[in-house]
């Protein structure tokens, strides 16, 4: 428990928009015919399905909570899948799902309308003998008590909840986790509980760690999706958590924000994980949780687009089905062949490769490349260039950046962490907000983009020409501000550094500091002629990671002033895949 006080603010009544047709109060059972549907737009369903709803479950400090379990008919035990997160279990038909789905382009026809957002869909899952609970979880709709914001409070309320729907007579005792974004992010806290029948976790996407991934990435308060999040969720008849007046108060890493981020090292349930390098709010928060949670048998699949269609996508959908049939089936399907890494390599004009195949992420053919920075001839060379020049701009000038390019003369792959290490100066300020990010250029000097989505119109272009990055990949990305360059030594490696966020270092006049700055992972093809582009910058480069969003603007001022060569080896290093 954290000695930080949270802060609460009144929550409200779900917004008509986020109200679906199973939203209202009404406990009871009933069976859904094959055929059923909800309504014409939405999948009708394959087989008979028992539907309770509303059911009450009690928690450990006595409050209650809400749940729908759908599953299928019969009187054969069967497991569980638990889709834990504020988003009302009745909400799959709402105004807001269904604009999501037209959003990325998909069909509300892929599901049935009883799936909670981001969630499994009770129409193929009940089909193939497994039941669905959806819960109102604490705070949320009808359920009791206050809501919090990604914490472990959530855990140990999802694991009253596993505990007891393993005890229900039709249940086989075995309970599984699966869900993009938040539903992900539960699944970090609820194993690090190690609830007895908790028997495999499926994470697709999500932070964790709200501090680092969330409100206060790189160290600075840029808070426009938690507002978005906060006010727009969290729905309920008492209090919510008010994160926004938490990142204002406590600024440094504490406690709180401590009882934010999992208990790695419990973590030991069968895990399959999938990330994606592309989305700026969930990638790196995916990627660490894979490489600390202490599971011996899990597995990563990095896939090439969005979450949601990947999620959806069939191929995926039986993917999954192996892992849960293996997990909380016990049937042996050969599951454990599976490589323990499936990445993705991005071509960006039609040639990305998918499924391939290692042992660790990185793969083991990968070795670590400083491409050091020259402000002379602004390129990047693997030979460090023997004079310290220094390259500068004005943060309050266009362009407020500098940028550095290196061309290849032959076929190139990149698959693991970039990182930035850089010797900077401010010079009429104390500190600075630094922005930087990797993009590939073609042979003409052409940034290369790819939309992550199948919605590919006028409007999904209007709307990610600056932001919406999770829509549209533009490249990998990082940023620091300069006081909170403190790298912690325990999280840190040698490819993916990670500050500490707990002190304030000003900077002095005159002074020059090395700092690191992690970057997004990558799994990058270059052809002959291509070229590497990377920049430094005062300011967001790719815009908000949604559309709506309020962006964050840089604390600069002064002049930023980039030392590169000689003394000041300023290098970008990257994963380079050597055939071996």
């Amino acid at each position: 428990m954290s000695d930080t006080p949270q802060i609460f603010v009144p929550s409200h009544p779900l917004p008509a928009d986020r109200t679906g047709l199973l939203t209202a109060f009404k406990p009871g059972v009933r069976t859904l015919a094959a055929g059923f549907q909800i309504a014409p737009q939405f999948k009708p369903l394959p087989v008979d399905i028992v539907f309770e709803k509303d059911v009450a479950v009690p928690l450990r400090d006595g409050l209650t909570i809400y749940v729908d379990v759908f599953r299928p008919v019969g009187v054969e035990k069967v497991p569980v899948i638990v889709a834990w997160s504020p988003y009302g279990k009745g909400q799959g038909t709402s105004i807001s799902v269904m604009g999501v789905f037209g959003l990325v382009g998909l069909s509300n026809s892929i599901v049935s309308g009883l799936a909670k957002f981001e969630a499994l869909d009770p129409a193929y899952w009940c089909a193939q003998g497994y039941a669905i609970c959806n819960p109102d979880i604490r705070g949320i709709v009808d359920s009791e008590g206050d809501s919090v914001f990604w914490d472990r409070q959530e855990g140990r309320d999802c694991h009253d909840l596993i505990e007891w729907l393993a005890e229900q007579a039709w249940c086989s005792g075995k309970v599984g986790m699966s869900g993009t974004s938040y539903l992900a992010v539960s699944q970090w806290f609820t194993a690090a509980e190690q609830p007895k029948h908790l028997a495999a976790i499926n994470p697709w996407e999500g932070v964790s760690d709200v501090y680092r991934d969330l409100v206060m990435r790189g160290g600075m308060p840029d808070t426009g999706f938690a507002g978005m999040l906060q006010n727009g969720s969290f729905c309920g008849k008492n209090r919510k958590e008010d994160i926004l007046s938490e990142a204002e108060h406590y600024p440094l890493i504490n406690d709180l924000w401590e009882n934010k981020i999992p208990d790695f090292d419990r973590i030991t349930v069968p895990a399959f994980v999938v990330a994606s390098y592309s989305n700026t709010l969930h990638t790196a928060g995916t990627f660490r949780a894979w490489r600390r949670m202490a599971s011996q048998d899990k597995w990563l699949r990095i896939h090439n687009s969005q979450e949601w269609p990947d999620y959806y996508d069939e191929a995926n959908v039986e993917d999954l089905r192996r892992f849960l049939d293996r997990y909380l089936k016990d049937v042996d399907n050969g599951w454990e062949s599976t490589p323990r890494v499936r990445y993705a390599v991005h071509d960006f004009q039609g040639g990305d490769q998918v499924n391939v195949a290692a042992m660790a992420f990185p793969p083991e053919d990968v070795t670590s490349t400083k491409f050091y920075l020259d402000g002379a001839s602004r390129m990047l060379a693997t030979k460090l260039p023997a004079n310290d020049v220094p390259a500068a701009y004005d943060v309050a000038s266009n362009p407020n950046a500098v940028s550095f390019i290196t061309r290849f003369a032959q076929e190139t792959v990149m698959v693991g962490y970039p990182k930035a290490h850089l010797w900077v100066e401010a010079k009429g300020a104390d500190d600075m907000d630094l922005f930087v990010l990797i993009q590939k250029l073609d042979a003409y000097g052409t940034p290369l983009q790819q939309f992550t989505v199948p919605n590919q119109n006028a409007r999904i272009h209007d709307l990610t020409d600056h932001g919406a990055t999770i829509l549209r990949y533009k490249g990998s990305d990082g940023r620091l501000r300069v006081s909170a360059r403190h790298l912690d030594g325990k999280l840190s490696t040698e490819d993916v550094p990670a500050h500490s966020f707990n002190r304030v270092e000003k900077l002095s006049p005159g002074q020059i500091v090395d700092i690191e700055i992690d970057l997004l992972p990558i799994g990058w093809a270059f052809h002959p002629g291509e070229q590497l582009r990377f920049v430094i910058s005062a300011r967001n480069l790719l815009g908000t990671m949604m559309p709506g969003i309020r962006e964050y603007t840089g604390a600069n001022s002064g002049q930023h002033v980039i030392h590169t060569g000689g003394g000041h080896a300023s290098y970008l290093q990257l994963p380079i895949r050597v055939d071996r």
